[in-house]
This record gives C-alpha cells, structure tokens and sequence, in this order.
C-alpha cells in the first residue's frame, strides 16, 4: 500500500490526471494532497482573506474535477489549467458577492508576502502588509489575479500568460503597471519600501 502511494506521489501532474480519469482514486488524492495548500493560500489572498470561503471553493474545485475530469485539457500544463480556473472562480466570487468594493481588510496576520519595509520597525512593516493587502484589494481582479501567481505562487511569467490566455508581454506589462500603481499608493512609506520578490 505504502508503495502505491509513493509511486503516485512521484507521478507528475498530468500523469495523475490521466490515472484520475480511468478512475484512480489514489492519484486523485495524491493531486489533491499535492495543491490543497497553494490553493487555500491564492483563494484567501484573492477573496480577502477568508479562510473559510477558500476551503469552500477548494472543495468545489476538487469536486468540479472528480465529476469532470475530462474538462482537463491535456495539451495543457495542469498547473496553469488548475489556476486558469481557480482564477475564474474568484471573479465568479466577485460578481455574485457584490461585495468587493466594500471589503475593508483590517489586522491580517499571517502574511507571508515579499514586502521589505527597511525604514520602520516592527509595527511599520506590519502596517504596510496591512496597507498592501488593502490595495491589492482595490485592484482589478486580473492585475491582483496576476500579481499573487507572481510574488505569491511564485509562477513564471510563462506560466501566468498560459492560465491567462495572454502574451508574456502583456503578462510583463501588467505587472509593470500593478507594480508602479502599488507604488503610488504606497509611498507614504518612503523610498525604502519596497514591494519585490523574495527567497523562499
């Protein structure tokens, strides 16, 4: 059993999608066990935080593939497949809440973003991760969509274009002005703060 189930966890994605679809409910469990947690993360970060609508929408993700594995395109990377439509998931959230303009984050702990905030202490870096993620939160869905997959999921440029349906150079040219409107907003905390990406 043990071997079995090391053998599917060494399996790459899209091999586990193949086994998924004749039935294997092992591999389904070895993809599930292999993203659950990246896609808690980009579902709070997208949908303000809440923990518990991410694990809702991590559940009908997983459930939408169970029922339908065949909606998987297999001439696609899994990976930019699976974000393309947790993506889509999100706006649907957007649209259907109609709550978006009205969320007003507050004291967000947990933060594991790239955020260097040199010139202050503790509690300055801690307001500025409460300030970002207030204005991610003000952005549009697709320049916030692509700034989490960038400095959050640590996707490649690529890989982005690919879940989009865009260029790479639109995928650049997003983050350009994601980057320089962040900025903008955000330079009450002097030269020194810098949004960038980390090490993990």
């Amino acid at each position: 059993m043990g071997l079995l189930r090391t053998d599917h966890q060494a399996q790459s994605d899209e091999r586990l999608m193949e086994l998924i679809v004749r039935g294997d409910e092992r591999a389904f469990g070895a993809l599930y066990d292999r993203y659950q947690r990246k896609l808690i993360s980009y579902f709070a970060r997208m949908l303000w935080n809440d923990r518990e609508r991410a694990q809702d929408l991590l559940q009908e993700l997983f459930t939408r593939i169970a029922r339908q594995p065949g909606s998987y395109d297999p001439a696609r990377p899994f990976r930019t497949w699976l974000y393309s439509v947790a993506n889509n998931m999100c706006k649907n959230e957007y649209r259907h809440e109609a709550v978006r303009k009205a969320a007003v984050p507050h004291l967000r702990a947990g933060y594991n973003g790239t955020v260097d905030a040199t010139h202050g202490d503790a509690v300055d870096r801690e307001r500025f991760r409460e300030r970002l993620d207030a204005e991610l939160d003000r952005l549009d869905p697709d320049q916030k969509a692509t700034f989490v997959m960038r400095y959050h999921e640590d996707m490649a440029i690529k890989e982005i274009a690919i879940a989009f349906g865009i260029s790479e150079g639109t995928v650049k040219s997003r983050l350009f002005y994601t980057l320089k409107k962040l900025a903008e907003r955000l330079k009450e905390f002097g030269p020194n703060a810098t949004i960038r990406h980390g090490t993990a």
